[in-house]
């Protein structure tokens, strides 16, 4: 286990500006998500944790000791890629005992962390095939396996999941939350899915435009998104967004439309301009006349256990509210939208997301 602090980082490639003064700790074992879009910067601050990326301004400490002048093979950490890179002749137990063979570890040693590795992985009934013998599941579990028998202080995850299919995905996915249980140590994993973050995830750093957005666990980033940003890019579907103005307690469509909200108006700018923001499930549907606004239904999503209903509002704005899996709602129907103040926010002109009080 291992506590990793990042102390005003920063990277830069020529005259652009990749990190820029960056301070983040990841607590000793904990699961972290690097979570962003691409080219948000969230890679290059994995790999320079890793000793892979030179770091141009801060420090790097694990456990109080500083190691960003260290090479990659002195800082104690595994990372693992999203390509396998396993030497196809070799077989699963020598794949994962090449490495430490390359050091000089004892062949006795090698064995039991080589054994000890593969139960964790359910890859012992595998040891003797090569790579060629195996499905890309398993491959991933061999390079994590790799990772394991260094018994490095924190593992690093670059997007480990993307070339699997979406099967296979999910599998790995719940295996990988099992490995953090068992090894007990520190995780970082890097990923553009929101779906493999809010699962595995202890805490996310949200990554934008190389900066970071918010931190927090992932039911935080959801409820209470810091950013505009942060509330489009996590959730499915995206939070709807409906120009508005303040007005006392509610706040105004451009239709007229009232709307009651639980953000605390009375301590915002009122000359500012506000976006509210509404998820799917915090819109109810029902007959038309009998809610806030009135709306066309134009796409029916049926998904199963929920329905996702796209409908048309007067201003034109097109909204996505959730039904009950069987719900018999079907593209031209006319129905009224009703929001749940209690779950709105508003983001201000500058993007930051204001949001009800918590509850005490």
């Amino acid at each position: 286990m291992a506590l990793i602090e990042l102390i005003n980082i920063s990277k830069q490639y020529g005259a652009v500006q990749v990190i820029d003064n960056l301070s983040l700790t990841i607590n000793s074992n904990e699961f972290m998500v690097f979570l962003g879009p691409s080219g948000c910067g969230k890679s290059t601050l994995l790999r320079m944790i890793a000793g892979l990326e030179s770091i141009d301004g801060g420090e790097i400490r694990i456990d109080g000791k500083r190691i960003d002048h260290l090479p990659p093979g002195e800082r104690g950490i595994a990372m693992v890629f999203q390509h396998y890179a396993l030497y196809p002749h070799m077989s699963v137990r020598d794949n994962m005992a090449f490495g430490l063979r390359n050091i000089g570890i004892d062949e006795a040693e090698i064995t039991r962390r080589v054994t000890e590795a593969a139960e964790i992985l359910v890859l012992d009934t595998l040891l003797d095939r090569k790579p060629g013998q195996l499905s890309g599941g398993q491959r991933q579990r061999v390079a994590i396996g790799r990772a394991i028998v260094k018994e490095p202080q924190a593992f690093l995850f670059d997007e480990p999941l993307s070339n699997l299919d979406a099967a296979l995905r999910v599998r790995t996915r719940v295996e990988l939350a099992q490995l953090h249980n068992r090894v007990k140590s520190t995780m970082v994993f890097v990923t553009h899915d929101q779906i493999e973050a809010m699962t595995l995830a202890h805490r996310i750093v949200v990554m934008n435009n190389r900066r970071i957005e918010q931190v927090g666990t992932p039911m935080e980033i959801y409820a209470r998104p810091a950013t505009r940003f942060v509330a489009e890019f996590v959730g499915s579907p995206a939070m709807n967004f409906l120009p508005v103005k303040l007005d006392h307690d509610f706040v105004r469509l451009t239709d007229g439309t009232t709307v009651h909200t639980s953000v605390p108006i009375k301590e915002l700018a009122p000359a500012s301009d506000y976006t509210m923001g509404v998820r799917a499930e915090a819109i109810s549907i029902g007959e038309a006349g009998t809610g806030d606004t009135d709306a066309v239904v134009e796409v029916v999503e049926r998904l199963g256990d929920r329905t996702l209903v796209y409908a048309r509002i007067a201003d034109n704005s097109l909204l996505v509210a959730e039904a009950k899996g069987d719900s018999p709602l079907a593209a031209g129907a006319a129905v009224a939208l009703t929001f749940d103040g209690r779950r709105t926010h508003l983001f201000d002109a500058t993007g930051r997301g204001h949001h009800a009080a918590e509850a005490a």
